[in-house]
């Protein structure tokens, strides 16, 4: 029952994360020359997906490093908070309009090319860095350790934005509840990773720093 939970929560956790790579993807590609825009769009998903991967294999191998879940919990903190201001603004919705512009030829910029594709993918590589990591930190947090979940999940992320990135903001925008019910569950995942980078006997900083003795709170515990 508790695996089942778990993947649920990956599969929300990766549906409302999408909606900021969404958004810079479809925007830099509205940006470019109608014939650019499909590749513009294909090549922001690798490099999305490439940056995930390299980003879980650092994150794998960082958990069992001492602070490193209490950092990682004020930083899924963060992320919350950034998810919370994007709903109340709509990102969700100018998500799914640049895409839909970036797909469109006769919307979004549509003169002589003013940006080249290099520019748009360097403005987009410089965006998912902050957002793959946001992604691979809930991800990782939820998996705790378990390499087939933490594959599952962002194997899942990778595939919902090369095939399914308008759908899925449609989706939100039409039903913006799914994302407040994935604000809840990042958050809960955010206190729950607080809770372990304290008091976990092997990495908290209670124990740590000498505040307390601590105790194993990974899963089975």
């Amino acid at each position: 029952m508790d695996m089942i939970l778990d993947f649920g929560k990956i599969i929300i956790a990766d549906l409302i994360l999408s909606g900021d790579n969404a958004l810079i993807i479809g925007m830099a590609a509205a940006g470019l020359a109608p014939e650019l825009r499909k590749k513009a769009i294909l090549y922001g998903m690798i490099i999305a997906a490439v940056l995930r991967i390299v980003f879980a294999v650092v994150a794998t191998s960082l958990l069992g490093i001492k602070g490193i879940l209490f950092v990682g919990s004020l930083l899924l903190f963060y992320v919350c908070w950034r998810l919370f201001v994007e709903i109340r603004s709509g990102v969700d919705h100018e998500a799914e309009l640049a895409l839909e512009a970036a797909e469109d030829p006769e919307q979004g910029y549509t003169g002589a090319p003013r940006k080249t594709m290099m520019s748009a993918l360097i403005s987009i590589t410089i965006a998912d860095v902050s957002m793959s990591l946001d992604n691979v930190l809930a991800v990782a947090a939820i998996a705790d350790g378990d390499t087939t979940m933490l594959v599952f999940g962002l194997g899942l992320a990778i595939v919902l934005m090369a095939f399914a990135a308008t759908l899925i903001m449609k989706l939100l925008t039409k039903y913006p509840w799914i994302s407040w019910v994935g604000l809840i569950v990042l958050l809960y995942v955010a206190c729950e990773m607080f809770y372990r980078g304290v008091v976990d006997v092997n990495t908290g900083v209670g124990p740590w720093l000498g505040l307390m003795e601590g105790w194993p709170t990974g899963k089975g515990h």
